[in-house]
């Protein structure tokens, strides 16, 4: 599809203006969402299990959280803030029941609408605003005038004015100053799966992991191990962040980029790319979606094994240690 970008006068707020917007859940989107789109003059209400965590800040917020269905009730837009893993049980047993016919529901992320875990009525809306960034991100941005870039979707448009509703709640939170790209919601949940699991996740976790134990295993120290293959991780990435592969190659020494050029093709070849194809296969199909939703519904028992194994792993082990020697850094132990 051709790049359509929509800005704040492409977004009117309007369409949501003299409406009420119910948020479930107070997590990290959520209260971005709902704080913003108060700020933006919204009449937002939130859903949170009393006595939560959560609850309890969305109450330090000034919000009266409520539960699910009195939030829905007169809602013109009912934005779904909650984990993938819990959507689908808390649709059908406290959304699906009390939804009206006109209201719009509106998710950060394509994955229970694409694989029909979800399958809302058709005279609903269902729409997406997906932020390209964490919710405490969203939150500060919109605080100091600008905003985080946001893909839009509009899967179902039952009352004919769905995308109008989708761009004034991305321009509410403030994405409309940074730009809302307009996608669909196959290509953002099939690339933002592939993206975590050959990349930014999986793909980098394991690399660091090889490298560590790599050079561990051929007698290196540890803590010089760990600076290397993990620690300067960030200094790389931020460059990146900053300017692309060009500044980061332009910013590190000629021997690095030398090193860079030559040994990396090495490292991620064409059968590393034929399983990243097998990997994205996957997840089209919705085989992934099924593996998780089958892992989480038996009790997650390989999930929380899996997790177990590298929280106790000697790169974590070392890197606990050498971070109490970085001042500057603020540690998140767990």
């Amino acid at each position: 599809m051709a790049l359509t970008i929509y800005y704040q006068a492409d977004a009117p707020i309007d369409a949501l203006k003299g409406k009420k917007v119910a948020v479930i859940g107070y997590g990290s989107q959520g209260h971005a969402h709902s704080q913003n789109l108060r700020d933006s003059g919204v009449e937002v209400v939130v859903a949170e299990v009393q006595g939560t965590d959560n609850y309890n800040l969305a109450k330090e917020h000034g919000f009266a959280p409520a539960d699910i269905k009195t939030v829905m009730t007169g809602a013109a837009l009912i934005i779904i803030t909650l984990p993938d893993e819990l959507q689908h049980k808390i649709y059908k047993e406290h959304i699906a029941p009390n939804l009206t016919e006109g209201q719009t529901l509106g998710f950060c992320h394509g994955f229970n609408i694409h694989f029909k875990y979800i399958t809302p009525p058709e005279n609903i809306n269902v729409v997406m605003i997906a932020p390209k960034g964490p919710g405490h991100l969203v939150r500060s941005e919109y605080v100091k005038g600008g905003g985080v870039p946001c893909l839009v979707a509009v899967e179902k448009d039952a009352t004919g004015d769905a995308k109008q509703i989708a761009l004034a709640w991305g321009n509410g939170i403030g994405g409309a100053r940074a730009g809302i790209i307009e996608t669909t919601y196959k290509e953002e949940t099939e690339t933002d799966l592939f993206g975590e699991q050959c990349v930014l996740c999986g793909g980098l976790a394991s690399l660091i992991k090889a490298g560590f134990e790599t050079l561990v295993e051929a007698g290196y120290q540890p803590e010089i191990a760990y600076f290397e293959c993990m620690h300067e991780v960030k200094l790389i990435v931020d460059l990146m962040y900053q300017g692309g592969m060009s500044y980061m190659r332009y910013s590190i020494s000629n021997t690095a980029e030398y090193g860079d050029l030559t040994r990396g093709p090495r490292l991620v070849t064409d059968k590393t790319k034929a399983e990243m194809k097998k990997i994205l296969a996957e997840i089209t199909s919705g085989a992934f979606a099924k593996e998780w939703v089958d892992e989480y519904n038996s009790g997650a028992k390989n999930f929380k094994a899996l997790y177990e194994k590298d929280h106790d792993s000697q790169l974590e082990t070392v890197g606990r240690k050498l971070r109490k020697m970085m001042k500057w850094i603020e540690s998140k132990e767990m």
